[in-house]
């Protein structure tokens, strides 16, 4: 069967919003549900590659694909779970805003670097977890994606940073007009909060069906998961922070058909 590779950027401006978690824990219900999938991690905390039980390793990162040391098949690492793989963050990326930020292709870069990876059609998804800034790094991620999820918490100032990630979209249009907002997902989700529902009820009638159905709740066993290094899909496959993300993983599929 024929796979069209999708490249999905999860990206937003502000941090705290359960970004990384959700790039875990949706690729490895992705991955439950027989789906090749690609992490690229490119936040130099690295928090997506010890989530998924790797170390930082200094040479294994976009890094040194992006800087012409190394192919970026050599930087793809398996993670113990099947069909789950990783391109893992390292403290190099750190200084990628600094050193990429005079090419005259920065904003092209990643696009150009993950390109192999996509046109072999290995993956049915490559999900990129984006820095919380958008700095040179971010806007080249946005500009190789297909789509862009953004997660975000029901809270006060939510649709400020909504604003601010779609405004940066539109930018990127410019050099990627094919790119779109895929989506957006509610997370950390505490129903008892008076203001949680107002909230993405605003959010829905803004946003309509880029709104996710599917809602993560705040949850101390997803919490608890990335110092195991294990996605909480694995780790408590049955608490309701593991039951939400592969809720969320039937939808994504839905709205993000490979095959």
């Amino acid at each position: 069967m024929e796979i069209k590779t999708k490249t999905i950027a999860i990206a937003n401006q502000k941090g705290g919003v359960g970004k990384t978690t959700t790039a875990v824990n949706l690729a490895a219900a992705l991955s439950q549900r027989h789906r090749t999938v690609l992490v690229v991690d490119l936040d130099p905390q690295a928090h997506a590659t010890l989530a998924l039980g790797l170390e930082k390793t200094p040479g294994y990162s976009l890094y040194g694909v992006l800087a012409g040391e190394r192919a970026i098949d050599e930087t793809i690492q398996p993670t113990k779970w099947n069909n789950l793989n990783v391109i893992p963050s390292e403290v190099n990326l750190a200084g990628a805003e600094l050193e990429f930020s005079m090419r005259e292709d920065r904003l092209e870069m990643i696009r150009n670097a993950v390109k192999p990876v996509k046109d072999a059609g290995v993956f049915d998804y490559i999900i990129i977890d984006c820095p919380p800034s958008l700095g040179v790094v971010m806007a080249s991620a946005l500009a190789a994606a297909d789509s862009v999820l953004i997660p975000i918490q029901a809270e006060f100032l939510a649709m400020d940073g909504l604003a601010l990630i779609t405004n940066s979209i539109e930018r990127i249009k410019t050099v990627n007009p094919a790119l779109e907002l895929g989506g957006i997902v509610f997370t950390m989700v505490n129903m008892s909060a008076r203001l949680t529902q107002d909230v993405m009820n605003e959010v829905r009638e803004h946003f309509g069906e880029k709104v996710y159905e599917t809602t993560i709740p705040r949850n101390v066993r997803v919490s608890e998961a990335p110092s195991m290094g294990t996605p909480v899909v694995f780790f408590d496959p049955r608490s309701k922070g593991a039951e939400a993300y592969k809720a969320f993983a039937w939808e994504f599929m839905a709205k993000n058909p490979t095959r």
